[in-house]
């Protein structure tokens, strides 16, 4: 008799497994890979102030049986938004079905949450829909900078690289924008994507026509919020340039002996081919 009750058992339990195993479901393949099942929870991870993140479902699904329908949602909703949030809802019927978020400018950091259904129109698969519950962390530290070199030098009016590398560690694929701070006249910035969940690594030309020690500051801050943003010290060294020295031969009469003059105008002369090739 206790056997029986044990072989029932047994056999009620991977009836249920099958059942779960056959049960609908969602594959949200961004802004990571995750399976969602109705009325659970998923966490999508961090997004800052301000920024816009997508959630892409596919729209494969099974039924109860198992049943598999390549076309099974063919609509993605928002609902139950924080207030501020704004949602566009998934376009209709395509593989991969996308809804736009986009975080309040003025939100907290925190945690947040809202619905997400999966729908299948017209019940045409007999699917009907899937709810689920979707959370996101708001905070302004979304990626991580690293720049190099901390020192650069370059000769007056000739550039200088750095290279900025971003590792964006939020959800949101919103643009950043590099500047620099503390070069006299110095105001281009860069705009760069670095997609979530990926690094990017950027190179940032500078100049300066004044030979010195220039202490500077490069910042990177998000498009969405000025709340989004590291910045680098670092020191530049502007030396004189020879061939700008060689063009101030040719804008007046240098202080030295008259006997240099044709070096002078020989160097003067090079100058003005080397700029010309």
């Amino acid at each position: 008799m206790g056997r029986m009750v044990i072989c029932l058992f047994v056999a009620l339990a991977a009836i249920a497994a099958s059942g779960s195993a056959g049960a609908s479901y969602v594959h949200i393949t961004s802004p990571f890979n995750l399976t969602a099942y109705g009325n659970r929870t998923v966490y999508l991870g961090n997004v800052g102030p301000g920024q816009t993140f997508y959630v892409t479902i596919s729209s494969q699904t099974t039924n109860s049986t198992g049943f598999l329908f390549n076309y099974g949602w063919n609509h993605l909703v928002v609902t139950d938004l924080p207030d501020g949030w704004i949602a566009q809802n998934s376009s209709l019927n395509n593989q991969e079905l996308s809804s736009k978020i986009s975080v309040s400018p003025v939100a907290p950091d925190g945690n947040y949450s809202f619905d997400l259904t999966a729908v299948n129109l017209g019940n045409y698969s007999k699917l009907g829909s899937l709810r689920f519950r979707a959370s996101v962390n708001v905070t302004p530290n979304v990626f991580r900078l690293n720049v190099t070199p901390t020192t650069l030098h370059a000769s007056s009016g000739e550039p200088a690289v750095i290279y900025v590398t971003i590792n964006n560690t939020g959800v949101s694929d919103s643009p950043f924008i590099i500047g620099m701070a503390g070069l006299p006249a110095w105001n281009s910035t860069s705009t760069v994507i670095a997609l979530h969940d990926t690094v990017g690594r950027f190179q940032y030309p500078i100049y300066e026509d004044e030979p010195g020690v220039y202490h500077v500051t490069l910042f990177i801050n998000s498009s969405a919020s000025s709340r989004i943003s590291k910045e680098s010290n670092l020191t530049f060294v502007v030396g004189a340039s020879l061939g700008n020295d060689y063009a101030a031969l040719g804008q007046g009469s240098p202080l030295f002996p008259i006997v240099y003059a044709p070096a002078y105008a020989v160097m003067y002369v090079i100058d003005l081919i080397a700029r010309a090739l």
